[in-house]
């Protein structure tokens, strides 16, 4: 597989540096395209947390296209040397924040800040999407009142889960990609009316 590119914004047509050996989970230039378009305009002024964030390539897009801020967190060093040399490729480090750790463990901890989008695309058939997915729904803090968490999945790996603050809304599936979109249960934001 090619190197990932930045598609639009700012960084448009830059290649990316991918990870050497198979601890992340690719995302193709198609994927990633039809995620943008679903977020569309929103992503402008956005922030944005890329939980395992691998080369960096979706976190490094939102900036791209204008997020105000993306925190990436990898708990692999060689992920996070990937992750910041690909901010400094695209010059977009300044917005940017890398975190080597487990990803678990932080968003365990009180939330510092609210993230408009919640990026989940761990390693491959390991659970770890659902226990990632339980661990922000327990720690709903991190989301922003009318916030996103999406998550990329192989289409096997799928099941519903039960979730006391999120609630799934929509699914897009592209060949063996998985897009699974979930926001706070309605009786969890207060009407702003």
């Amino acid at each position: 597989m090619s190197n990932p590119r930045i598609i639009s914004g700012k960084a448009r047509g830059t290649r990316l540096k991918s990870v050497p050996g198979d601890i992340t989970r690719p995302i193709t230039d198609m994927v990633k395209e039809a995620l943008f378009n679903i977020l569309g305009g929103d992503i402008y002024g956005a922030t944005f947390l890329d939980m395992f964030g691998g080369t960096g390539s979706v976190g490094i897009e939102a900036l791209s296209r204008g997020a105000n801020f993306c925190r990436f967190i990898d708990l692999h060093r060689v992920a996070v040397q990937t992750i910041r040399t690909n901010l400094e490729l695209t010059r977009l480090q300044e917005r940017a924040q890398v975190l080597q750790g487990d990803a678990f463990t932080l968003l365990s901890r009180p939330a510092d800040r609210q993230f408009d989008y919640i990026f989940i695309a761990p390693p491959q058939y390991k659970g770890l999407w659902e226990k990632a997915l339980a661990t922000v729904d327990n720690h709903v803090e991190w989301l922003s009142e009318d916030g996103w968490v999406i998550v990329q999945i192989d289409p096997v790996e799928y099941s519903p889960q039960s979730l006391q603050h999120l609630e799934e809304f929509e699914q897009r599936r592209y060949g063996n990609t998985l897009l699974i979109f979930y926001e706070r249960k309605s009786e969890e934001s207060p009407s702003s009316e």
